[in-house]
């Protein structure tokens, strides 16, 4: 019998090295169009340089919530921290602005690198993607929303305000460790939004931690009222309660409920029961979404649900506080690459994409809102100012609750997780 043709061998090419400078491409063109976002929307640290001049006034023998600062947009700007914050900041004072404007943005972007760390980790591993890549592109995006540039060019302490919830609510909380709810604590001494978060304990029924964030809150608090009587009792007994103390809350920059219905009666001044009624339905929407996430072991969904009512709920909440977008784009992402069907699959992509490019755009960087109070005379106008609060809204219907999160194929199959 004549022989069988041999085939020739098959050559498998390995793309490997290809796909690895792709990668590498694509990192590098996303980190060159950082310099130009950061460009268009620069500050020069001037949140910072009003802290530090409060130090200085304050070093000087001045009552220190007297500071004052003129500003052409928000008319008076002062001191606003409570004590325990002043305790921090006072040391740095005594620093060259200059070195403590570089200590503050090196710490916001080492508070960056690592957050994303914690938040895409687990994407990773449940979904097998390129680590080096994904952290990459993944931080890069961080940096580039508006938030974090907001932060950077303003002198702010927010991502630093990040570092201790997220610690304490995605590791020591689900841990159940003894520490677990000390960094809620710290955050809420610091600057009181972050206080919400211990209602989000109580609303999940971690008592423990709930109770430790209090004591840790209560103690900070008692210690700068031992060292600072008179600020303390100023502070706690009036300074709180005047929120024209941080500016207009008709400001566009201004992106809470608040600030939704103060643009709407602009000149008049806002109806305070609509705002309060409002407040209440989405606090009691928002944590009882959030609450459920915890129940069901999505502590990312439940931070992310509850920093959104935070944001909401606030009088004043600037773009520099909504930082509870970057863990959103997370969730869903997550959600979106574990979806079964294709048409849960393409609104959870959408969403998460719809998210990503508004924060990236931003409410202020690239408009210029005045000096003056400006009437929203069209839906159009309604939904550009507004825009961080209705998707805030929006996701705390829309964000999706993944049972057992460590198991992507559980998730829940309605975006309101019924």
């Amino acid at each position: 019998m004549p022989a069988e043709p041999v085939s020739p061998p098959v050559v498998v090419q390995d793309d490997t090295s290809g796909r690895t400078a792709r990668r590498i491409v694509a990192v590098l063109a996303f980190a060159v169009v950082l310099p130009a976002l950061y460009q268009k929307g620069w500050h020069d640290f001037f949140d910072l340089k009003i802290y530090m001049s409060a130090m200085n006034w304050w070093a000087e023998g001045e009552p220190l919530y007297d500071y004052v600062q003129a500003d052409l947009v928000q008319g008076e700007l002062r001191f606003t921290y409570p004590p325990f914050g002043a305790l921090l900041l006072s040391p740095f004072a005594l620093l060259p602005l200059g070195v403590t404007a570089m200590i503050f943005t090196v710490l916001t972007v080492v508070a960056v690198v690592v957050t994303t760390r914690w938040l895409v980790d687990p994407v990773i591993a449940r979904h097998h993607l390129p680590r080096i890549f994904t952290l990459a592109v993944a931080a890069l995006l961080v940096l580039a929303v508006e938030s974090t540039r907001e932060t950077i060019s303003f002198g702010q302490i927010n991502m630093l305000l990040v570092v201790l919830i997220l610690a304490d609510l995605l590791f020591a909380v689900p841990q159940n460790r003894r520490w677990a709810g000390v960094g809620v604590g710290l955050a809420t001494a610091l600057k009181l939004y972050p206080g919400i978060f211990i209602v989000y304990l109580l609303a999940g029924r971690q008592w423990r931690a709930a109770a430790v964030a209090s004591a840790t809150a209560a103690g900070a608090t008692l210690l700068a009222g031992a060292l600072l009587p008179l600020e303390s009792w100023r502070y706690w007994t009036n300074e709180l309660w005047a929120t024209d103390r941080v500016g207009r809350t008709d400001y566009t920059g201004n992106q809470s409920l608040l600030g939704l219905i103060h643009r709407l009666t602009v000149p008049q001044e806002p109806e305070q029961l609509l705002w309060l009624a409002l407040v209440a339905v989405v606090a009691g929407y928002g944590l009882w979404r959030a609450a459920r996430a915890a129940r069901v072991g999505d502590a990312l969904a439940g931070l992310t649900l509850t920093g959104l009512v935070g944001a909401l709920i606030s009088p004043i909440t600037w773009p520099h506080h909504i930082y509870w977008f970057v863990p959103a784009v997370v969730v869903l992402v997550d959600a979106a690459l574990a979806a079964r069907t294709g048409g849960r699959r393409c609104w959870l992509w959408l969403l998460a994409v719809g998210v990503a490019v508004i924060t990236v755009y931003g409410v202020v960087t690239f408009q210029d809102w005045g000096t003056a109070p400006v009437p929203t005379d069209t839906v159009a106008d309604f939904v550009e100012r507004n825009v961080y609060v209705l998707l805030g809204l929006a996701l705390l219907a829309a964000l999706p609750i993944r049972s057992r999160a460590n198991q992507p194929d559980t998730l829940h199959e309605t975006p309101t997780g019924r």
